[in-house]
């Protein structure tokens, strides 16, 4: 049977441990006990561990062999922020999926009122993005940065940078991604609900970003990240 991971909070030599909820959920949901033992992701590795100590807001573990990795895939997405209960579905996909970093971003038809309380959604979608990489047995957390201009997101990705356009009918995805197979790094860009502006779309033409398709059919916007990102794994992998 395949043993569950759990992303450490704290590592210290060949000891770890989880704190706060996290151990909570661990402890008291789980009923962890004593001797169990667990894939414990530590930040650069993945060692076997055995509870040494085990309390309602604290679980420490002894780390024991070293376990194999697959390598992480260097993907980004840059997210136009959108309704927060499909954003969320989103980002948990996409860090399942294998997604190394999230830059949510606020475009021009973001509305007023998601953009301003995005600020305090962050830390919600770090715990998602935790939950989402212990149940898809990933070595590390993605990075998710705190909300910003997609003039600073557009400008500072680096690599084969794709925006994904309704407007585009020429290049799709697929293709888009075999421009320079030898960057390491792919930057995707989605828009919020209602798509880019045309101003939007210069900006990234300025930048040099590669504007493709996903096809005719018109996805929401959840369902486009998920689908880019899936496309784009399976091409890198």
């Amino acid at each position: 049977m395949t043993r569950r991971r759990w992303i450490a909070d704290e590592v210290s030599g060949n000891r770890a441990a989880l704190v706060g909820a996290h151990a909570q959920h661990l402890a008291q949901v789980l009923r962890g006990r004593v001797g169990q033992e667990f894939d414990i992701a530590t930040g650069d590795s993945i060692r076997r561990g055995r509870i040494t100590s085990i309390a309602a807001d604290r679980v420490e573990f002894e780390l024991g062999e070293f376990i194999p990795a697959a390598p992480a895939l260097s993907l980004a997405i840059v997210l136009s922020i959108f309704k927060f209960d499909r954003m969320e579905w989103a980002i948990e996909k996409c860090v399942e999926l294998g997604v190394r970093r999230i830059v949510p971003v606020v475009a021009q038809r973001t509305e007023a009122h998601l953009a301003k309380a995005a600020q305090k959604r962050v830390e919600r979608w770090q715990r998602i993005a935790l939950q989402a990489s212990e149940q898809s047995r990933r070595a590390s957390t993605p990075e998710i940065s705190q909300p910003q201009t997609l003039h600073a997101a557009v400008t500072a990705a680096g690599g084969t940078r794709i925006v994904l356009a309704e407007s585009e009918e020429q290049v799709m995805l697929k293709d888009a991604l075999q421009t320079d197979p030898a960057k390491a790094e792919i930057t995707l860009a989605f828009g919020p609900e209602g798509g880019w502006t045309e101003s939007e779309l210069k900006l990234f033409q300025g930048a040099g970003w590669i504007a493709a398709s996903l096809g005719s059919t018109i996805l929401r916007a959840e369902t486009a990240v998920i689908a880019a990102t899936a496309i784009t794994l399976a091409e890198l992998q």
